[in-house]
């Protein structure tokens, strides 16, 4: 009996320490990541800080930093802002090896910034890497072709980091397009799949009917 007492106990100490574990790491694991962004961001003008004050004053590099930014998304939002941006483009696009990796970061930004306007058009289903698997996917374009069917451009993200991914060109009856929103399956990728929106299964059950 009191083995079985003993037994119990431990199983329960063993049960409320995996559930401390699983409260405490994703809290930790996201104070780590801010702390990081927080410092990195910090630093970028420590030393232009130590200059003027004489010593390193943290928080004020990351408080300018972040003004700084919302002033350019000011100066952006406007006429003479757009027309700086452009130029600034411009003298970019004229440097061989900077002018392609500008031009995929920042269309990779505004895919997910603004989704539903300025890059992924839906969310999709295909099987990939091979038949029988099926990959959450993004039209990012839609183009008829001489057949007189339409090709798809589709964009496959890693998980959980869906900067990174595959493109690839496949006609219109190699997918399903669902009715899910674009940001609910940005949000399954970005988890892992943790987060699953239910019409996923009603759609690949019609599928396989």
């Amino acid at each position: 009996m009191k083995r079985k007492h003993w037994s119990w106990i431990g199983r329960e100490l063993r049960r409320q320490f995996l559930l401390g574990i699983v409260a405490l790491v994703p809290i930790g694991i996201t104070i780590l990541i801010l702390v990081w962004i927080f410092t990195s961001i910090d630093n970028i003008l420590q030393p232009v800080i130590q200059v003027v004050w004489g010593h390193p004053v943290p928080g004020v590099g990351f408080g300018i930093t972040i003004v700084l930014i919302y002033l350019v998304g000011v100066i952006a939002s406007n006429v003479i802002g757009r027309r700086l941006i452009r130029f600034g483009e411009s003298l970019l696009a004229k440097v061989p090896l900077v002018r392609p990796l500008y031009a995929s970061i920042k269309q990779i930004l505004v895919s997910f910034s603004k989704p539903s306007k300025n890059g992924f058009m839906q969310a999709v289903l295909l099987e990939f890497p091979r038949k029988g698997i099926w990959s959450m996917g993004f039209i990012t374009k839609e183009s008829p072709v001489q057949s007189g069917k339409t090709q798809l451009n589709v964009f496959i993200p890693t998980a959980p980091n869906p900067t990174t991914g595959f493109l690839q060109i496949v006609g219109e009856d190699e997918v399903i397009r669902t009715d899910i929103p674009i940001d609910e399956a940005v949000k399954m990728v970005l988890s892992a799949g943790r987060v699953s929106p239910g019409e996923i299964n009603d759609h690949l059950s019609e599928r396989i009917k």
